[in-house]
């Protein structure tokens, strides 16, 4: 088994922690993987920080509290927002696929991209949604929104 430590200027903006040393922050990770390179065992560490980012956002939308009694309630309010948070990832990688938003916080989300002042209409059979062009994002949620109309829907049967 090993233990790799690594030392590392905090990125800009960051707070900085108690535990940082002389500016430096202090990471480590323990592996029993011995046929790989150091290098390749930092990438996949980094890689599994997705995993706790998921768990992060799913506190924020809703998993922090139980608001039920019961321990069935609160399985089934458990579920409800893993397939939230499943949904909106989902959504956000369809809708931008070439656009920062797709990485975007739930968060952030609402305040940029949900709070938009927009009026629905229907007319001729159709839903038209009426933005003010002056909106920071509104071209690139006018794009996301007609990229997920034409995604095909579910196959019949």
């Amino acid at each position: 088994m090993r233990v790799i430590v690594r030392r590392e200027r905090p990125h800009p903006g960051a707070q900085l922690r108690f535990d940082d040393v002389d500016g430096y922050r202090v990471t480590a990770f323990v592996t029993n993987t011995r046929a790989r390179q150091l290098a390749d065992l930092e990438v996949r560490h980094q890689s599994r920080a997705r995993c706790e980012d998921r768990i992060r956002i799913a506190k924020d939308s809703g998993l922090r509290n139980f608001p039920m009694k019961g321990f069935d309630q609160n399985r089934i309010w458990l579920a409800v927002v893993a397939l939230a948070g499943e949904i909106e990832a989902r959504k956000s990688l369809l809708a931008f696929p070439d656009h920062e938003i797709r990485r975007w916080e739930p968060k952030k989300l609402r305040m940029h991209v949900y709070a938009v002042p927009a009026t629905i209409a229907r007319t001729g059979r159709r839903v038209v949604m009426h933005m003010k062009i002056t909106a920071r994002w509104a071209g690139v949620i006018v794009a996301g929104l007609n990229r997920l109309r034409s995604l095909p829907g579910p196959a019949p049967g």
